[in-house]
């Protein structure tokens, strides 16, 4: 239920090798930057920029990023390395990519969407005003506008000694999984779908094919794949007084 074949059909996806041995989903989570990194390296030749990357785009440093064929960065995007963007993507302008990023092939990272320490298979889309941090997107994957998957729980302060910050714990069925991930976002599972903004408290797996409603804020866990996450809420109509 919470492997990483659960959530995605990894058959095809170039960059499936960021899953090996992960007995659960978010343990590729700890793995994007040594991976792409990895991948990085194994291309040969003088360029790792194989798309367009238009006049007023910035890469941090082009050695650490891979742009595939294809691909247009328009102006005013920033990446940062490491990253892996594949073929045929548009990354916005003001799209602002942080680093520690795999992404798949025909995936959009539109205006004013954040993303980093994140993995997008391909087609999966942020298109508009998104917020993916320590987070998986899944095949076909969208976010609708303002969908933020929030990655650090509101109580987390650090410790005083140690710097660091508590786990990110779930209960699925009446088990607890600590994660091990000090920042853990949300899993959406091939198909799934958010309305405009969404909020995913941290620790969020969403199945596949599920969708969830607009202006919904929820809670940490498990949603099961193939259903429809909805928001009740009345309004009242009532004539103006003059």
């Amino acid at each position: 239920m919470l492997r990483p074949e659960d959530f995605f059909d990894l058959n095809g996806y170039e960059f499936r090798g960021v899953f090996k041995d992960c007995e659960f989903v978010w343990q590729a989570l700890l793995k994007i930057g040594a991976y792409a990194l990895s991948c990085i390296t194994e291309i040969e030749g003088e360029t790792t920029i194989f798309g367009e990357v238009r006049s007023g785009a910035y890469i941090d440093d082009r050695n650490s990023v891979v742009i595939g064929k294809g691909t247009v960065v328009e102006p005013g995007a920033y990446i940062q390395g490491p990253a892996i963007i594949g073929e045929d993507c548009q990354i916005r302008h003001g799209a602002y990519i942080r680093g520690d990023v795999i992404v798949g092939n025909g995936c959009i990272i539109g205006h004013s969407s954040e993303i980093k320490n994140a993995i997008m298979l391909d087609d999966a889309q942020a298109p508009h005003f998104a917020y993916v941090g320590d987070s998986i997107l899944g095949r076909k994957v969208n976010l609708g506008a303002g969908t933020r998957l929030s990655n650090v729980p509101i109580l987390s302060e650090k410790d005083k000694k140690t710097g660091r910050r508590p786990t990110v714990k779930i209960v699925i069925d009446s088990t607890e999984y600590d994660t091990g991930l000090q920042k853990f976002g949300a899993i959406l599972g091939d198909y799934a779908q958010t309305g405009c903004n969404v909020v995913t408290n941290p620790g969020t797996l969403i199945g596949r094919g599920t969708m969830v409603y607009p202006n919904l804020s929820m809670r940490k866990g498990y949603y099961p794949p193939n259903h429809i996450v909805k928001l009740k809420q009345e309004t009242d109509i009532v004539p103006k007084k003059c």
